[in-house]
């Protein structure tokens, strides 16, 4: 399963900016298979690939903003090409759109850009956070709207299981309906305080040697850890996420 664990580089953004070949390098000596992109911090993406090259970092999918289905879908394909990767993920969603009519709107938007770019190999995935939990559309949550399991939807999941508990829900149950309609799953622990915050994976309170269970009956292809915002060192966070979550994938053989 190591060769399944990646890390979304939002969690690594300062460090990115200031030497993003450098982060890779120092990533793939940790011992992650894989990096997920937000973004090239300026950076040429020739140099960030000749990087995952000589590192052997796998890209495990490209998180770009919402309106770049729209407006830029052929460089998002040529994008995804060009790191290997099948996986473009819809990160977030505007502020404006966070209502019935404008989920309607997001699910349209991305079905058809998901159709257009089938034929090359390329998937378009959600990532969720809690606001989506906010808003029903047609008797159900924004976010079950967004991801229903039916074939004639072709956005898959992107669960995070952070949001998903921060919006209520249990995680192992919450993602269950998603099984082979789910390629990437990002994991984040939760501390165990009222305040709820980012917390590095194993310290916190979402137990997740039953996810990772799942995930591995169920077609999770990338498990991609992030931390919106870290209470000391980003990289040093990267670490003990990694050091336990191989603990648990031990435990679990």
């Amino acid at each position: 399963m190591n060769h399944k664990l990646a890390v979304q580089l939002y969690t690594l953004r300062e460090e990115c900016k200031a030497d993003f070949p450098g982060v890779l390098r120092e990533l793939s000596k940790m011992g992650w298979a894989g990096v997920q992109f937000a973004g090239y911090n300026d950076y040429d993406p020739k140099e960030l690939a000749a990087v995952l090259q000589e590192t052997g970092l796998k890209t495990a999918g490209m998180h770009v903003g919402y309106q770049r289905f729209v407006d830029e879908l052929d460089q998002l394909v040529a994008d995804a090409k060009f790191f290997g990767t099948r996986d473009l993920i819809c990160p977030s969603i505007p502020a404006d759109l966070r209502n019935e009519e404008g989920y309607r709107e997001v699910r349209r938007v991305l079905n058809e850009a998901a159709a257009r770019v089938q034929q090359e190999g390329i998937r378009i995935s959600y990532h969720n956070h809690a606001f989506e939990f906010e808003t029903n559309v047609g008797g159900e949550t924004a976010l079950a709207y967004l991801l229903q399991p039916e074939t004639d939807n072709l956005v898959l999941a992107e669960l995070d299981v952070y949001w998903v508990k921060k919006g209520g829900n249990d995680p192992v149950s919450y993602i269950a309906p998603y099984a082979n309609r789910m390629p990437i799953i990002h994991l984040k622990d939760m501390t165990n305080d009222e305040e709820a915050a980012f917390a590095e994976i194993g310290t916190g309170s979402i137990d997740f040697k039953p996810i990772l269970t799942w995930g591995e009956a169920n077609g999770i292809e990338w498990y991609v850890v992030e931390q919106d915002r870290c209470n000391r060192a980003p990289m040093d966070c990267v670490q003990t996420s990694f050091t336990n979550l191989t603990a648990m994938i031990r435990e679990l053989k």
